[in-house]
């Protein structure tokens, strides 16, 4: 049986609560990292541009530097936080 836990994550100065497999905590925790990472590179690379822009270089750079995510048993968690995100950004431009 797996064991989830709820855990905080901030990716783009907003914090996300998921629900993890505490195996997998720390996994999820430092691809929120690299994210931010990459996120404050694009900062500093392309500026003026909103943060769903950036969001949005982010992710499909990472989609693009990680080919085995595919096959990664991660994909649901990770899924799940790209649904939330998204979420909040249509209620950021809805507003």
């Amino acid at each position: 049986m797996q064991n989830f836990i709820p855990i905080n994550i901030v990716v783009g100065d907003r914090t996300y609560r998921i629900k993890v497999n505490q195996d997998d905590e720390m996994k999820v925790k430092g691809i929120a990292q690299q994210l931010n990472e990459q996120l404050s590179n694009f900062k500093a690379k392309y500026a003026g541009k909103d943060m769903q822009d950036y969001l949005a270089m982010v992710l499909l750079w990472y989609v693009s530097e990680q080919p085995s995510l595919a096959n990664d048993a991660t994909i649901p968690n990770i899924e799940h936080l790209l649904n939330d995100m998204e979420s909040s950004l249509d209620e950021v431009l809805e507003s």
